[in-house]
């Protein structure tokens, strides 16, 4: 992979990608995707793609075919959430001790080179990469003491600096790619705003990577998502010139019906779409999600490239109820001129469109795999 990735360089570099270097604050091109005459990203429209998501889970080899099926269905955006915790030597399973801070600064290569496959898939087949810590140094979303992190990314100065090292690792390391082909999400999900955390904070814990990336390669698209879990578009960040991701999982009483993984829940409200209970006991319907999501249309307008990095619902959610709030969400953020990223693609979390074990989908048999072609078919119209 090492090969592939040099092969890669030297055929950006024949194509004059150095003498294309824009300045910092210049955002997204046109690949594939329409590009709204406001938004300063393209609409890029595609999925995530768990390889390198949670140390439970392993560390998986990106499967080629998954971008073929991705393009060859008319999409051309792949966004990899990955946990630093993959490319460091010390790998902490469950019981082990925690980090340390000098375990943070030692690093794996051979985990660097599976993301360099997923990169040289995406350039294969027209498809551009989006890398995204979900797990950074020092914050994940719900992070807590039980997490084994040796700092807090919102509250410690070493935080800030591991966090700025791996991002200058992978700004060095892709360098010479162009801005159509990578771009870098800083992290997943930010807190909600706090007593500990407001977008001052956030802007001061992300400058210096911003800084260290921009250093190395000035027109590499920067992305940071929203506060509030990516629900909230953060005014704070837009004097760095950085393009923000807007999440949309809202109502969770509906998007997350009966998930695995908040099993202490056992009051769902019966799920209809209109007219979905929320928290607190709102109703939603179009008319409140246009509202809610406003905010990101208004800083779209302001020059603000925006995406949309994560949507998508349960398994366990009636299939016409899910696909009715999909569209909805889908039209809501097209008309914003906004691209979105379904999560995920395959398997895993099952709000994906292969293997997502409804029980009221007649799936159809894709190379083995079981393939919700109602979904596509939807997300394909947007």
């Amino acid at each position: 992979m090492k090969n592939n990735r040099r092969t890669f360089l030297k055929n950006a570099a024949a194509l004059g990608v150095a003498a294309s270097m824009l300045p910092f604050n210049s955002t997204g091109v046109q690949n594939k995707s329409s590009k709204s005459e406001v938004n300063a990203l393209p609409r890029w429209r595609g999925f995530n793609l768990q390889y390198i998501y949670m140390m439970s889970r392993g560390i998986n080899k990106p499967n080629e075919e998954h971008f073929k099926w991705i393009s060859d269905w008319g999409f051309d955006f792949v966004r990899l959430p990955l946990t630093y915790r993959a490319w460091l030597k010390y790998k902490p399973a469950e019981g082990d001790r925690a980090l340390t801070i000098d375990d943070v600064y030692d690093i794996d290569e051979s985990t660097l080179d599976l993301i360099d496959m997923a990169v040289d898939y995406g350039d294969k087949h027209g498809i551009h990469v989006n890398l995204c810590f979900h797990h950074a140094p020092g914050y994940r979303i719900g992070i807590s003491d039980r997490t084994g992190e040796p700092f807090r990314l919102f509250r410690d100065e070493d935080a800030v600096d591991a966090f700025k090292f791996h991002w200058e690792l992978f700004a060095n390391r892709y360098r010479g790619i162009p801005k159509s082909k990578i771009s870098f999400n800083l992290f997943n999900e930010a807190p909600w705003p706090n007593d500990n955390f407001n977008g001052e904070i956030y802007k001061n814990a992300i400058s210096p990577a911003v800084n260290a990336i921009r250093k190395i390669n000035s027109e590499r698209i920067i992305i940071a998502d929203g506060a509030g879990a990516g629900n909230l578009c953060v005014h704070e960040l837009i004097p760095l010139g950085i393009n923000q991701s807007v999440h949309c999982y809202i109502p969770g009483e509906l998007s997350h019906y009966k998930v695995d993984w908040m099993k202490d829940h056992t009051d769902w409200p019966t799920p209809m779409w209109p007219g979905a209970i929320g928290k607190d006991g709102n109703i939603w319907d179009r008319k409140k999600l246009e509202e809610f999501y406003a905010p990101w249309g208004r800083i779209v307008k302001q020059g603000i490239g925006v995406h949309l990095g994560e949507t998508s619902g349960s398994h366990r959610l009636p299939h016409n109820v899910f696909l009715s709030w999909l569209e909805d969400v889908l039209d809501i953020f097209k008309n914003m001129g906004i691209g979105y990223g379904i999560w995920d693609f395959i398997g895993h979390s099952n709000f994906g469109i292969l293997d997502s074990q409804r029980n009221d989908v007649d799936y159809e048999d894709w190379y083995g795999h079981k393939l919700d072609r109602k979904m596509l078919e939807l997300l394909q119209k947007y």
